[in-house]
């Protein structure tokens, strides 16, 4: 799988976990966790499959499933050193 899409799919996960994550600390997940579970199940099939060719991408699926604000605050301070990088006058 290209870089590009991988990203993206790693993007999607994280988005999905941190609707779960809300709706935990909501006390919304009881109404919805037959559905967060199905959405368990298939991150977990698609991690398992995909670890055939890339374990290192299945590896980053399942931690951005388990711990989607991690994922979220790397990303975040990797896209902040590109811009700071890329803009070294700007502060």
């Amino acid at each position: 799988m290209d870089r590009e899409t991988a990203n993206l799919l790693i993007e999607l996960v994280e988005k999905t976990g941190m609707l779960r994550r809300d709706m935990q600390q909501k006390k919304d997940l009881e109404k919805y966790e037959g559905r967060i579970l199905r959405i368990q199940q298939k991150v977990s099939a698609l991690a398992e499959r995909i670890s055939r060719d890339d374990p290192e991408l299945a590896k980053a699926l399942r931690e951005t499933w388990q711990t989607p604000a991690r994922s979220l605050a790397f990303r975040n301070t990797d896209h902040q050193k590109k811009m700071k990088a890329e803009n070294p006058d700007e502060k």
